[in-house]
């Protein structure tokens, strides 16, 4: 099968925060008075390079990530989606997602952001417990973290997403499912509760504070999935929980290896050229001062994925989804024939790890329990 184009997304990245917290490896840089309107040009500078690699492509999916996003005023998202919308095509039905942390959302502002064009928001919670938001190093109280909710739903939302953190340092069992049913109390249409893991370069990796043992976290986490199917909201990947028809669209397409452009500080992008062949990723100047300073020259990395590493790339992104990945979706986004990859691939389906069928494979509960292990066999398989 030839390769093909698939969905087209846009990731924006907005750079700056209040406070970076210990556990964040993402670029994100504190700062007090934002160059909004240097930053919205150079964003619009940063597509417009982009434009060549997609042509007349509709793009269906918007995310706005950081950083913190909200920090961000209405008007510059509506001159952004303003400048967006004079340069490519924004579908009609497009989900454009903001993410917003409570704390830097005074009254009105979600307001703002509904009329600028955003249509969902992913709301940075983590936990109900003052106190794990503290050890977290989060600048919001329980308090205004409900308030968010609230305001988000006032204002029109009705497609918005909590974070939700477990495996927090000195929490128990009883105090992650609070959190879970605190959560759903508030009835968001989506749900993305994750452990917390240590990442290399941040703060809780260099002092790593003490978490619930693995059994612990095991415990919990079933226990929480069972919570989360009673009220409604349906596991579809492997953190990721929502209700009937409301799957986060823009991540989806990620995880069936679809294509997005990157703008902004350090974003990342990935494209399919099918008429030349090309799969590549690319990822964008990472130091804000930097971006700004020459945001037309801001593609600092441009590289290919060479065409025996398109399916493992595939599989470990569709993997992550309950429902796996078609072999038709595997075979589109590689342009290779599915049938030579289908024996390297009974082993880990005869120890249990995987459920293959004639139109797609899939982790079966063991599997997603022991994702990473699954993958490093794969990578042995494939690679």
């Amino acid at each position: 099968m030839p390769l093909t184009n698939p969905p087209l997304s846009l990731y924006i990245h907005t750079p700056w925060c209040v406070r970076k917290c210990p556990y964040c490896d993402f670029n994100s840089h504190e700062r007090g008075e934002i160059p909004e309107a240097a930053y919205l040009q150079a964003l619009l500078t940063d597509l417009e390079q982009d434009l060549p690699l997609i042509g007349e492509r509709p793009v269906e999916t918007v995310f706005i990530g950081g950083g913190t996003p909200s920090l961000m005023s209405a008007d510059f998202y509506r001159q952004l989606f303003q400048g967006i919308r004079q340069r490519l095509t924004l579908q009609a039905d497009a989900e454009i997602t903001l993410e917003a942390n409570p704390g830097t959302l005074e009254t009105g502002r979600f307001e703002g952001f509904r009329d600028a064009g955003i249509n969902r928001l992913s709301i940075g919670v983590q936990s109900f417990n003052n106190a794990h938001l503290q050890a977290l190093g989060r600048i919001h109280d329980a308090s205004a973290a409900i308030d968010a909710a609230h305001q988000a739903r006032a204002a029109g939302f009705d497609n918005f997403n909590l974070d939700i953190m477990h495996a927090l340092p000195g929490q128990t069992h009883a105090q992650a499912l609070d959190d879970l049913q605190q959560a759903i109390a508030l009835q968001p249409t989506h749900l993305s509760w994750y452990e917390l893991t240590i990442e290399p370069n941040t703060v809780f990796y260099r002092s790593p504070p003490v978490q619930p043992d693995s059994d612990a976290m095991a415990d919990t986490e079933q226990a929480g999935f069972a919570l989360l199917a009673q009220h409604g909201y349906q596991r579809y990947e492997i953190s990721a929980f929502a209700q009937s028809g409301r799957r986060c669209r823009h991540n989806l397409n990620y995880w069936q290896f679809g294509d997005y452009l990157g703008i902004g500080a350090g974003a990342h992008g990935k494209i399919t050229q099918a008429a030349q062949g090309h799969v590549h990723r690319h990822q964008k100047t990472r130091k804000p001062e930097d971006y700004l300073a020459d945001a037309a020259h801001a593609r600092r990395q441009h590289q290919p994925i060479a065409r025996e590493d398109r399916l493992f790339e595939a599989l470990l992104n569709g993997l992550r989804l309950v429902d796996g990945i078609t072999w038709h979706t595997l075979a589109q986004a590689t342009g290779e024939p599915v049938s030579q990859w289908q024996n390297a691939l009974t082993p880990l389906e005869q120890q249990g790890l995987l459920a293959i069928t004639d139109q797609r494979l899939a982790c079966t509960d063991n599997g997603l329990r022991h994702l990473n292990g699954l993958l490093e066999k794969l990578a042995a398989a494939l690679l």
